[in-house]
């Protein structure tokens, strides 16, 4: 699941097992990504948890969450050895693999091993972020604001976050940063205290055909057979303090690591996951989740497809291309079926249905107290005003906001200058060369072949909007033309500004800002026709989103705080990169009708499922260990486990967490979620929303038995053993 993972489906779920005082809130299913301090509130030991709460966060000590960081490239990852080693998802380290790699050597392809620490492989951007407290100190943020409201009370909580924060960054240790959140419209704030570690290494990685097998077809489905992991190893300088790369660094000494267990779990099994997920926005109102059903996820799926397909022709004709952006490929495919299913989990669920039958009783219950209604009577009425005002032109605006994207790097700096020129502004001679630098960054890096794709998608999205939605500048540009031939008039003027000697250079560009309007419109009658009503359009979407925006922040947290007080509960809150705690039980599911998926795949399913043909292609070298059952100590009967489902609720960012047991010990990673969970960014479904993990056996098995790096296992805290006959998995 690329960061890969706003709304629950009805607020019975949204509330119902949230961390609450109230006894029967945990009689629904288990949903919610916990903060720390939550954790020791939870009925853990009642649904099987078997070590304290305090083993797995102990702000006053050492606990299992110490051992869990946050990888700069939006992924979770663990420390599994005292030497710095660190486990994380192979999609997470795919980056690294992707910088070092060069036609000759494919290290995606091939894979990546370290015979000795001096050969572990720099991983260019990379670094880890520790989380050394976490406090929830929303009371210290309201003080003095709980009276307030509009511009009075936003500059208060302004001045007590400022405050706080600088209060807590003098008395933090050298190198640790201090940051307080809002969270939830303002209903949290949290403070963070973190370390940054920035020599990161690659150990080991296994090739494409193991740490990708089943490709884009496989992603977000079950079956999976895929060995999604990479171990890293995290450097300090001497005196451990972090430094950037160095070969004098030595490994970093973490206050604690995870202890592997490789007995295996069964079906039902309680297990826990920590890690950092992404972002979810599960308390919005009804309005919002229409938005995101019928335009926002659609268009965004659309996008991202164009531009993978676009990074595709890039790569057709230039090896070094095609390596250099297949991590890119890999997340645009990635996020693209991420939105896709989202929509479709959004209508198959009844959302917005069901979100609005809550809105009708929270409404009653509103109506049945004149304190509530002095307090909440306006929030309803008055979201249903401001989204009446803000949606009818909702997949418009959000084209135009889009437009131009970082992909479309030349239209972006014509536009600047045409925009320039037709407000009369004249650039000083260090603004000119100011400008002329950030060109020339930009055209280091430019695709015109993607630059062109990109910009034909937009006009096509234009060209398809609903009658009351057109874009005037566009139609008046391409009107004439209907079909095929509008296309191609569309795809002509994309190569204007992408691909022609019009603007294939900075100095071509630069100069635009010495000429006048009435110049540039002779030269350019189509571009600045575009360009400046484009502008204009941007301003009024602009000031109709800051206008929306002004007023639904405080109206969310109105209907939060109504919401909660309805329920009697106390919500958690959503996700937002930091370290969050979730649990729940091995299991499989029912994706539809006569059909039920066991929560087990097996290295010989993964045979199965061989082609020859990538993405199916299964490791010649796999298929020999199996059929000589050389599983070594990770052997399931005659197979090795390979993945398995929990209904722990994760979300893009947990990639590359560890899942574990009930004793606190990792049995798997965390480096999925099915495609009939997703929108689970706006809901939870406890009935089909399952966690897709690699059994840590699976990855103990390729790199030992396949990779031939079992002296990376001899730094690892091992434990238990799987039986000859387990019900883990499949044994027939």
């Amino acid at each position: 699941m690329r960061n890969k993972l706003n709304i629950f489906s009805t607020y019975i779920l949204m509330f119902a097992v949230l961390l609450s005082s109230v006894s029967s809130a945990f009689a629904f299913p288990e949903e919610g990504m916990f903060t720390p301090d939550q954790i020791g509130r939870l009925p853990l030991s009642k649904k099987g948890l078997k070590i304290k709460p305090s083993d797995i966060y102990n702000p006053n000590g050492v606990g299992l969450s110490d051992a869990v960081v946050r990888l700069s490239v939006g992924c979770t990852a663990e420390f599994v050895s005292p030497e710095g080693l660190i486990l994380t998802n192979h999609h997470c380290g795919f980056d690294a693999l992707v910088s070092a790699s060069t036609p000759q050597t494919d290290y995606v392809e091939l894979g990546y091993k370290a015979d000795s620490r001096t050969n572990e492989l720099p991983a260019k951007g990379y670094s880890v972020f520790m989380t050394q407290r976490v406090e929830d100190v929303t009371a210290k943020i309201n003080r003095g604001a709980e009276n307030l409201t509009g511009d009075a009370r936003a500059q208060m909580i302004k001045k007590n976050t400022e405050e706080l924060q600088q209060q807590e960054q003098s008395k933090a240790p050298t190198g640790s940063v201090i940051r307080i959140q809002s969270l939830n419209s303002g209903f949290f704030h949290y403070l963070y205290q973190t370390m940054q570690i920035k020599d990161v290494r690659v150990v080991y990685a296994p090739p494409r055909n193991i740490g990708v097998f089943g490709g884009d077809p496989d992603n977000f489905e079950w079956t999976r057979h895929t060995g999604d992991f990479t171990f890293l190893r995290a450097y300090t300088a001497p005196d451990g303090s972090s430094s950037e790369y160095s070969p004098n660094n030595i490994p970093f000494k973490p206050k604690k690591f995870l202890t592997i267990n490789i007995g295996g779990v069964k079906e039902n099994d309680f297990v826990f996951v920590l890690g950092y997920p992404g972002g979810t926005t599960r308390y919005r109102e009804s309005q919002s989740i229409d938005f995101a059903e019928s335009t926002n996820f659609p268009f965004l799926a659309s996008y991202l497809q164009a531009r993978s397909e676009a990074l595709g022709k890039v790569g057709e004709t230039n090896e070094e291309k095609r390596i250099k952006f297949q991590s890119d490929r890999a997340g645009l495919d990635n996020y693209r079926k991420v939105y896709e299913g989202s929509s479709v989990a959004l209508k198959r669920n009844d959302t917005s249905v069901k979100k609005r039958a809550e809105e009708a009783k929270f409404a009653a219950w509103i109506n049945a107290n004149p304190q509530r209604q002095a307090k909440y009577g306006e929030v309803l009425p008055s979201l249903t005003r401001i989204s009446s005002e803000y949606y009818p032109t909702a997949q418009r605006d959000l084209i135009l906001r889009t437009l131009p994207p970082t992909a479309t790097p030349v239209f972006k700096q014509v536009y600047e200058a045409v925009l320039t020129v037709q407000q009369g502004k004249t650039l000083t001679p260090a603004e000119k060369q100011q400008k002329l630098t950030e060109i020339q960054k930009v055209y280091q890096t430019r695709e015109p072949i993607l630059e062109r794709e990109v910009l034909k998608f937009f006009l096509k999205e234009m060209a398809e909007l609903p009658v009351n939605q057109k874009f005037r500048a566009a139609e008046n540009l391409f009107n004439k033309f209907e079909g095929k031939e509008r296309r191609s008039a569309e795809e002509t003027f994309a190569e204007s500004i992408a691909e022609r000697e019009n603007f294939d250079t900075p100095e071509k560009v630069i100069k635009l800002y010495d000429l006048s309007l009435s110049d540039l419109q002779k030269r350019y009658p189509n571009i600045v026709e575009f360009m400046t009503a484009l502008g204009q359009e941007k301003s009024a979407v602009m000031a109709r989103t800051a206008k929306f925006n002004g007023e639904i922040d405080r109206l969310r947290l109105l209907y939060q705080q109504g919401m909660a007080e309805m329920k009697g509960i106390q919500p958690y809150p959503d996700a937002n990169s930091t370290l969050r705690f979730t649990y729940g039980n091995v299991r499989g599911y029912s994706p539809r009708e006569a059909v039920t998926y066991s929560p087990f795949t097996t290295l010989r399913g993964m045979i199965e499922k061989d082609s020859g043909e990538i993405p199916f292609d299964v490791p010649q070298k796999l298929i020999d260990l199996q059929r000589a059952k050389d599983f070594g100590r990770f052997g399931v009967g005659n197979t090795v486990p390979v993945n398995f489902l929990a209904t722990t609720d994760i979300i893009g960012g947990n990639s590359g967490s560890p899942i574990m047991n009930a004793f606190g010990e990792q049995v798997g990673i965390v480096f999925d979620g099915n495609y009939e969970g997703l929108g689970n960014d706006l809901f939870y479904n406890e009935a089909v929303g399952r966690t897709i993990a690699v059994d840590i056996r699976y990855v103990l098995f390729v790199t030992e038995k396949f990779g031939g790096a079992g002296w990376i296992l001899g730094e690892m805290n091992i434990k238990g053993r799987t039986p000859v006959k387990a019900r883990s998995a499949a044994t027939e």
